[in-house]
């Protein structure tokens, strides 16, 4: 479990990281290991050799003997291709990299057999009880807990960030008053690519950190500006007294008429509603090598501007198969209706028909229950139990659960409720427009992103990805003269 912040010693902060530690590096030449190194001590991504080879033989008779490679933990293998076409001439095929691995990274592991999913070694519902967002995005880009001087200083630097300079802020100004909440976050995070122009030194780590703790600093204000931008409300502006998540809140839900924040919420439901935007962020920081993250990296290989490879992320994540995934949840509420047609809905989905789709159930890496969606089923009861909600779509949604938690057909397939499920109720109860919850899923990432980002550009191995196709176009032909065409 997380040591408290009192008791912790004092991390080597990033800008003056060590090389390995002797004691690795004398594992690493014990054991023959270390194909992939990292510049951070201890926690470098690496991944380790088996001691075993796979050997293809193909039709032709030629051979190819190839490492397997596992890492820290997990019971995961991994064969290593990188010599397949000089051995073989032979490309892979995997459209959507299910069965690739395209990094190796020490910053999150899943296990989604188990169900499990951990920050740099510590398991994501140990951090959303103890710890608050900051100091998991210290962790997320340090690689340890801070100890409380060093955490102090981080909420500090975090804090001088935050402002948006008055240039960038007019953006805002010259959105369509309909413009997608997406649309405008994509364009001003890609905009602070012009404020901040960055020529990549990978080895500047210094570099680096402050790019992150801009980036990290800056997206409440950003997410704010989005949300009162349409509603046709003036900005508000941050304040030092407030944490990361109450800032958020206060930039988006103020009312400047009124000197007190919250003004008309009692503090008890404030004080809930602190803590479960505290832990959504906490939740929703990183995960592995998904799409958007896959996208920062990619965008980030070819050197370039760390705010434009986030804002290339915040344009995957926008899609529904990702980060809009929790929006297709309360849209799916919706069209259930009312709880007397849960059971309808679920005959429907048992039965396959065309045009009903179960949102918010099952996970493409997790045959177990998520462990994110362990903990918010239980944030979700604590809104809603402290805000009295009465509201016909939540009523659906509890009803569902209960059902998908009870009924074999779910259980066999094991099509456990998913964070999307539960995030989308919460954030729902608490008065956030659906349209908003990409964004709010974009300010959270930001730090996981960035840390891959970092992770990737400090590499030993680092390069531009260069992916392979199998072309299934014309071959070759000769140009015809428009005239001589039909």
């Amino acid at each position: 479990p997380p040591v408290p912040r009192t008791q912790r010693a004092p991390s080597r902060p990033l800008a003056t990281r060590s090389e390995y530690p002797t004691e690795m590096a004398s594992l690493l030449q014990q054991t023959r290991r270390g194909i992939c190194m990292h510049n951070f001590p201890k926690y470098a991504s690496r991944c380790f050799s088996t001691g075993e080879t796979a050997r293809l033989i193909l039709p032709d008779g030629k051979e190819a003997t190839l490492p397997l490679l596992n890492g820290t933990t997990g019971t995961d293998k991994f064969m290593d291709i990188q010599t397949l076409y000089k051995q073989t001439g032979l490309y892979t095929y995997d459209p959507g990299f299910t069965a690739t691995g395209s990094c190796s990274s020490s910053i999150t592991f899943i296990d989604g057999n188990k169900g499990l999913c951990a920050y740099r070694g510590y398991p994501v519902d140990q951090l959303a009880a103890n710890s608050d967002f900051l100091e998991t995005s210290y962790l997320l880009l340090h690689g340890e807990l801070p100890s409380a001087k060093q955490n102090e200083d981080f909420v500090e630097e975090v804090n001088k960030h935050m402002l948006l300079k008055k240039d960038l802020m007019s953006f805002f100004e010259h959105f369509p008053t309909n413009a997608h909440p997406m649309a405008q976050m994509t364009s001003v995070v890609a905009g602070l690519s012009a404020f901040y122009p960055v020529e990549l030194e990978t080895k500047n780590q210094e570099q680096h950190l402050l790019a992150a703790t801009r980036l990290i600093a800056k997206m409440p204000m950003i997410t704010a500006m989005v949300y009162r931008n349409n509603l046709g409300l003036p900005y508000v502006i941050p304040k030092s007294e407030y944490s990361y998540a109450e800032n958020l809140m206060y930039m988006m839900f103020a009312n400047p008429m009124h000197s007190k924040f919250p003004s008309k919420t009692p503090e008890a439901i404030y004080n809930v509603f602190k803590k479960a935007m505290d832990v959504f962020l906490i939740l929703h920081a990183d995960h592995e090598q998904n799409a958007s993250t896959s996208t920062v990296r990619i965008a980030g290989s070819s050197q370039a501007n760390p705010y434009a490879c986030v804002a290339a992320g915040v344009a995957s994540l926008w899609g529904p198969s990702h980060g809009g995934a929790n929006e297709a949840v309360i849209r799916m509420l919706a069209e259930i209706g009312t709880k007397d047609k849960v059971a309808e809905f679920v005959r429907k989905v048992k039965a396959k028909e065309d045009g009903v789709r179960l949102m918010g159930f099952g996970h493409r890496v997790y045959k177990n229950y998520d462990p994110r969606a362990k903990f918010f089923r239980g944030l979700v009861t604590d809104v809603l139990t402290a805000m009295d909600v009465k509201d016909d779509s939540l009523e659906v949604a509890m009803e569902l659960e209960r059902i998908a938690l009870e009924d074999e057909y779910f259980i066999q397939r094991k099509l456990y409720p998913n964070v999307d499920f539960y995030t989308g109720i919460m954030l729902r109860a608490m008065g956030i427009p659906t349209n908003m919850f990409t964004c709010l899923f974009a300010l959270a990432r930001t730090t996981g992103w960035i840390s891959q980002w970092a992770e990737m550009v400090e590499q030993s191995d680092f390069r531009i990805s260069r992916p392979r196709q199998i072309y299934t176009g014309y071959p070759e032909r000769t140009y015809t003269p428009i005239t001589a065409r039909s």
